[in-house]
């Protein structure tokens, strides 16, 4: 599924196309594609909006009743949140002020609360947080915090689990203590969701230290909505990266919570797989509404690549060779021998070709699965690219070779998602 908001050329457009709507009905489409509209400056940590945190954004109210001296949500009074954002801390004291601060200056109006599930930090951080909560609760934004003080961390699926649980939103948006919300990341993500109820909401980021990652960022914000669907087996991981996570709490007890294995497990590619394998679609806000900070402690260097390289395989397999009765892959080295070897053995034997531009592979003309216990060995010809015939598994890494694998695979007009899938 993708996301239809950049593509409407005005947002009358919503009027035109249901001519029997009601006028209310007409009133909120109109608003909500024209704040979709809305561009805004460049990702800054230092108060993006150019003006003081606390005179940034209107006051939210909570839905709820009001106590006899005329306030409102005080006691125990029920109260509907529609926003919880999520967000599972473990020694984070560093960049927990800036963190906190981007949530203080959401422009988003309606009723929100913070959910922090604190996962035995030792620097303070649960404090630091505890210290925000009146400046938060000013706002409107109601506060969740729990946590254990165990000697060791449970790991980021358990701390997720947590908040979420924790957590009455109707909506939920996830938020690393290490990285910084803009001010309508809320709003846009919110209203994107209305319109995709059974959608994982994401949105384009700006590194933090600039130029770090730079290929992967280049990505994250730059492969069309179509792509989010179609490159899901790409080594970069999810097409919409977790701390931008947006989506309906009805979505996210359908798909079934993170996986709690701990350390060195992609909970978060997990979910995005299941996410996707039960029909869920990926949708890119095309805005930069988060600060995505790269640094040597995050939990993301805890995961070998061989993980990831082995629940790409299994969801390729799953997801697409499975259905085809044959393919080539395109790369006769190193990764197209890997990912053949790794193949099943039924799925190893639709492989018809793998090819190649490198002339001293297409002379020998052909690769030996030298691993096999078949007698003979197979051997697997290998041709030009143009030689080939699709659909291709593409084992080639992108933005590397200056566009000229670009161009080659542009050359032979063909589709993707149907006749090829970007692997590598």
């Amino acid at each position: 599924m993708t996301v239809n908001i950049p593509r409407v050329l005005s947002p009358f457009t919503f009027i035109l196309s249901n001519p029997l709507a009601s006028f209310r009905e007409k009133k909120k489409r109109v608003f909500i594609v024209s704040s979709l509209f809305v561009q805004m400056s460049t990702c800054s940590l230092e108060h993006p909006n150019g003006q003081e945190a606390d005179s940034v954004p209107a006051k939210r109210l909570y839905k709820g009743e009001c106590a006899q001296d005329g306030s409102v949500g005080g006691g125990n009074a029920s109260r509907a949140v529609e926003v919880s954002i999520v967000m599972p801390v473990h020694n984070a004291s560093c960049w927990l002020d800036d963190c906190l601060q981007g949530i203080l200056n959401q422009d988003y109006t309606g009723s929100m609360e913070l959910s922090v599930y604190d996962d035995a930090s030792t620097d303070g951080s649960r404090a630091i947080v505890e210290g925000w909560r009146e400046r938060l609760e000013r706002r409107g934004v109601s506060m969740v915090i729990s946590g254990h003080d165990s000697a060791q961390p449970r790991g980021v699926g358990h701390a997720k689990n947590q908040a979420v649980s924790q957590s009455s939103g109707t909506y939920l948006c996830f938020q690393d203590a290490d990285d910084v919300m803009m001010p309508q990341r809320i709003h846009l993500q919110y209203e994107a969701c209305l319109f995709n109820s059974t959608s994982l909401i994401g949105c384009q980021v700006r590194r933090d230290p600039e130029g770090s990652t730079e290929r992967y960022t280049r990505w994250i914000n730059n492969i069309s909505q179509d792509q989010l669907s179609t490159q899901v087996y790409t080594s970069h991981g999810p097409t919409v990266v977790m701390p931008t996570w947006f989506c309906s709490r009805d979505w996210f007890q359908r798909v079934g919570t993170f996986d709690e294995g701990g350390k060195g497990v992609p909970e978060d590619l997990l979910w995005f797989y299941q996410s996707v394998g039960q029909g869920g679609g990926v949708v890119r806000v095309d805005q930069c509404l988060l600060v995505y900070r790269y640094h040597q402690q995050a939990a993301t260097h805890s995961v070998m690549e061989e993980t990831i390289w082995n629940l790409r395989v299994a969801f390729l397999q799953e997801r697409v060779i499975n259905q085809w009765e044959s393919f080539t892959i395109w790369n006769a080295g190193k990764q197209g021998r890997k990912l053949y070897r790794c193949l099943r053995s039924f799925n190893q034997k639709k492989v018809r070709a793998f090819c190649d531009v490198d002339e001293n592979k297409i002379k020998k003309g052909f690769y030996t699965y030298e691993e096999s216990k078949e007698r003979p060995k197979p051997q697997i010809p290998v041709l030009h690219y143009r030689d080939a015939s699709p659909p291709y598994i593409i084992c080639v890494k992108l933005d590397m070779t200056g566009g000229v694998f670009e161009e080659n695979l542009k050359s032979l007009h063909l589709e993707e998602g149907v006749d090829y899938y970007h692997f590598n």
